[in-house]
């Protein structure tokens, strides 16, 4: 059905172009909004009536006979129609549709995905700095940001994962006196400990096991560090690198069980190591970007559409936040990133436009928009009824791991990814669990399961192998529900391309729901495994279809397809 839909827009697009030159580079199908209607819709009638002051009826109708005496047409089309104001409608002959079976059959676990472009992309997305354990709005972030990797990659892209954080500062600093504190012996409520609402201090409990395993002169390595603890409650610099390797440990361990890896991890301290930061304040002072003004030292970030221009340098000489972001984004584009997405939470969306007006400023040569954004919202967790809100060992949210453990890594990957970064996302851990058709990632995984049982069944019966469904007649494959599938399975690839266009892994939850549903109702309307050879094998052709489709979408959310539930 593919091919098909190629030759059909490529004759579209000559018809166009004979109306008016340069219109069949906008040549496009749509799905039509009621079934009924056909198979493909397109608008070019209506779209092209007024540059050529026509009525867009009679240009739809004048469309429709030219494409029907097209070899495309006569090859894949049955009907053409026009509706309303000048609607193209066309109805696909049965044979387009079943082509898409043995489309989705030959190109296997590369079906749907592009030839590789060249183009490198880094994702830059969790970098939480390591402060506590992950919280579920880390979770997120990570759901969010390897399903966009993987988006990316369908796409031919080269992605590289990147995790940024700091190392020091004010909060790593709290972070080591908070265990000082715990390795002498004092806890939260004690007179010693800070208490307030903006108190310096870590109540959790891990920040006892930290000092503990501090004190044990334990050795702990993550992905990128490697610390042995001293055990000298006065050690405080040895503290703060122990804490830090342990947390970033942790961290490691949270995002193995959601099956997260990263290609580097950057640090924030390097940025002043190793005089990027003072570099890129240097080439914005040196393209008059910069002035002082009370004591501080200022970006115009409104020469590039900000709202007020913003303070670089403090009166104390320390850099605001924004500074070595700017200088990170350079390494990035030195780096040989000419796309970068970064994955974030809502309360970056202030840096955006002060980060993107450093690097224009800069002068590097970053074009504008650079990087794209993809911000997210929190997630309110609910159990039993009630919000959870805390979490023992981290004192005062719900960590990733809980969630993990509570349900499965597939459900809140599915889940986290089932709306829209920037909407409001309540997770329901009671329904996360459930074993029946309310629980999206169950329904979807069922699906799969269900055809692998089909096809199991088969092989043990007939010795039957999916490798000899790829040349079977598809020709009786004609029910409504038969079609109704195929149709759906010919949608992913495009579903595809517009979802990592869109950085939206939610158009993929979405497209899988609709395709198990597809599939459930072909399964109840039509015996599959039938005495008739010629049908049974057909049948079984098509389902493989939609078991490798399902099998390639849970993949890019990072969620399994099991072959048995």
């Amino acid at each position: 059905m593919l091919s098909a839909k190629q030759e059909l827009l490529a004759a579209l697009a000559a018809e166009l172009d004979k109306l008016l030159p340069g219109a069949g580079l906008k040549a496009a199908f749509e799905s039509p909004k009621v079934a009924a209607h056909g198979d493909f819709a397109c608008t070019a009638a209506m779209q092209l009536a007024k540059p050529l002051q026509r009525n867009p009826r009679q240009l739809g109708e004048q469309l429709r006979d030219a494409l029907m005496a097209s070899p495309a047409c006569v090859r894949w089309v049955e009907a053409i129609d026009i509706a309303g104001p000048g609607f193209i409608n066309i109805r696909l002959k049965a044979a387009a549709k079943q082509a898409i079976v043995r489309e989705v059959l030959s190109a296997g676990a590369q079906f749907g995905q592009q030839a590789p472009t060249g183009q490198r992309v880094l994702v830059e997305f969790v970098s939480a700095n390591p402060t506590g354990p992950l919280h579920v709005g880390h979770g997120r972030q990570a759901a969010l940001g390897d399903a966009i990797c993987n988006l990316l990659g369908t796409q031919g892209f080269d992605v590289y994962r990147e995790f940024y954080y700091n190392d020091a500062g004010v909060q790593i600093n709290t972070l080591a006196t908070s265990t000082q504190l715990r390795a002498q012996g004092f806890k939260p409520g004690d007179a010693q400990w800070p208490s307030g609402e903006n108190a310096a201090a870590y109540n959790g409990d891990y920040i006892a096991d930290i000092a503990a395993d501090f004190l044990a002169r334990k050795t702990v390595q993550s992905d990128d560090r490697t610390f042995t603890g001293s055990g000298d409650v006065n050690d405080l610099d040895g503290m703060r690198q122990f804490a830090v390797a342990y947390l970033r440990h942790e961290q490691d361990l949270d995002l193995k069980a959601f099956e997260v890896r990263f290609d580097n991890y950057y640090l924030e301290s390097s940025l002043y190591t190793s005089g990027k930061v003072a570099d890129a304040v240097s080439r914005l002072q040196a393209a008059g970007k910069t002035y002082e003004q009370d004591g501080a030292l200022w970006l115009k970030s409104t020469d590039y559409g900000d709202d007020k221009d913003r303070v670089m340098k403090k009166t104390d000489g320390t850099y605001t936040y924004f500074v070595p972001d700017v200088a990170y984004h350079i390494t990035k584009w030195e780096r040989g990133f000419t796309k970068v997405v970064n994955i974030q939470g809502t309360d970056h969306h202030g840096t955006i436009a002060r980060v993107r007006a450093g690097l224009q400023a800069a002068g590097v040569g970053i074009p504008q928009g650079y990087p794209d954004y993809v911000l997210h919202t929190m997630v309110r967790v609910m159990r039993g009824g009630e919000e959870v809100k805390i979490s023992k060992r981290a004192g005062s949210y719900v960590t990733l791991r809980d969630l993990i453990e509570w349900t499965s890594k597939d459900a809140v990957r599915f889940f986290l990814l089932s709306r829209k970064p920037d909407t409001e996302y309540t997770f329901d851990v009671d329904l996360a669990v459930q074993k029946n058709n309310d629980n999206p990632v169950y329904y979807v995984q069922y699906a799969h399961a269900r055809i692998c049982s089909v096809l199991r069944t088969w092989a043990e019966t007939d010795g039957g192998d999916v490798a000899q469904l790829k040349d079977v007649d598809l020709s009786v494959l004609e029910s409504p529900q038969a079609q109704a599938l195929m149709l759906q399975l010919a949608k992913y690839p495009a579903m595809l391309t517009a979802a990592a266009s869109d950085f939206a892994p939610h158009d993929v939850t979405f497209y899988l729901r609709d395709l198990a549903a597809c599939y459930h109702s072909y399964y109840d309307a039509e015996r599959i495994l039938v005495d008739e050879v010629a049908l049974k094998h057909a049948r079984l052709a098509l389902v493989a279809a939609t078991a490798q489709v399902l099998h390639n979408g849970l993949k890019v959310l990072g969620v399994s397809a099991p072959v048995k539930m």
